[in-house]
């Protein structure tokens, strides 16, 4: 049986409504957000990690509480390419009696996550036959394409600042001591990298971070 005709436009009415609106709502704004970081921002929330690493607990430039430098985690940021991610055997320098459960206090619950995740065993404080690595989710990534020397950034906003090299990580990341989960909080783009090139007198022919 044909289904009336007016049933039939309005159905084709609502299909193309919500293909016009899921298009409104998700492709549109994500090309928009291509070339407007702001509009970008509202796509980039900061992930779950594996295990949770509240920034404010640990770091030195907040508050008085665990006092850490950044370079103490990070720590070939002021020396080479890349700034490291520290291996799981760093957290337990702290960790195999900071935050585990002692006496009747249990864990933190993220040391309890930390421990699941790893395979550390509190009680022996050490690993066990399944220890594992963490496997953090990337938050900051340039194309493949471009080349970002951390080592020459950081001793060039040391050096003309004057401040420490952990200091320096807020000018690209922002204030990561504050977050208790890190996200991304600048454009990072091709004309944002040449803009602060130009502003610190750094050279911007193509092969300076091109290959």
């Amino acid at each position: 049986m044909k289904p009336p005709k007016g049933l039939t436009i309005a159905l084709g009415g609502l299909i193309a409504l919500l293909v016009v609106g899921g298009l409104g709502t998700t492709v549109v704004p994500r090309m928009v957000g291509h070339y407007y970081w702001p509009a970008e921002q509202l796509f980039r929330s900061a992930p779950n990690q594996p295990v949770p690493f509240p920034h404010p607990v640990h770091v030195q430039s907040y508050g008085e509480q665990a006092g850490i430098d950044c370079v103490f985690c990070h720590r070939t940021a002021p020396t080479e390419a890349m700034a490291s991610i520290p291996s799981v055997e760093q957290c337990y320098f702290c960790h195999k009696i900071v935050g585990q459960q002692s006496g009747t206090t249990p864990a933190l619950p993220g040391v309890k996550i930390l421990n699941e995740v790893s395979g550390w065993n509190p009680d022996m404080r050490q690993f066990g036959e399944n220890a594992q690595p963490i496997n953090w989710i990337r938050v900051h990534r340039l194309p493949d394409h471009v080349r970002f020397v951390h080592s020459a950034h950081v001793q060039y906003f040391s050096e003309k600042n004057q401040i420490p090299a952990s200091v320096t990580c807020a000018t690209c990341h922002g204030k990561i001591e504050k977050m208790m989960k890190v996200e991304q909080v600048r454009e990072l783009k091709m004309g944002d990298c040449v803009d602060c090139h130009k502003q610190n007198g750094a050279p911007t022919d193509c092969a300076t971070c091109h290959y």
